[in-house]
């Protein structure tokens, strides 16, 4: 069983940083592309609801949303099966619940995508 297990929430004030880990555990074999979404309040628990914020291919090329660009860095450590988001100069509108995503084969060389649970951060004054 494959597990993605996020870290680092919080609330903090506008302005300030924060860093949100995540790690896969189980049987991996490897891990392709990871990536970082969120789901603003208010918005239906979808996945169609969550926005890429992020994503890291294994080779380490990056991807970001316009909303991120200049202020988030993702970076990962496969010797750890694990991912990170650093967030800088936090914005009101950064709040959500953030999820760890990634296309991780296992097992007996099955690959599927996996989702963590989410962890909340909240930027308020």
């Amino acid at each position: 069983q494959v597990q993605l297990v996020e870290s680092g929430g919080g609330l903090v004030q506008p302005g300030t940083s924060l860093r949100l880990s995540c790690t896969a555990s189980g049987s991996i074999i490897g891990i392709e592309e990871m990536s970082w979404y969120r789901q603003a309040p208010g918005k239906q628990r979808e996945l169609v609801a969550r926005d890429l914020v992020a994503s890291i291919s294994r080779r380490g090329s990056t991807k970001y949303a316009d909303s991120a660009k200049g202020r988030f860095t993702i970076s990962r450590d496969d010797a750890k099966n694990t991912v990170n988001l650093q967030m800088n100069s936090l914005k009101l509108e950064d709040t959500a619940v953030y999820f760890c995503n990634a296309d991780i084969t296992y097992d007996g060389n099955w690959r599927s995508n996996f989702w963590g649970q989410g962890t909340q951060v909240t930027v308020s004054s």
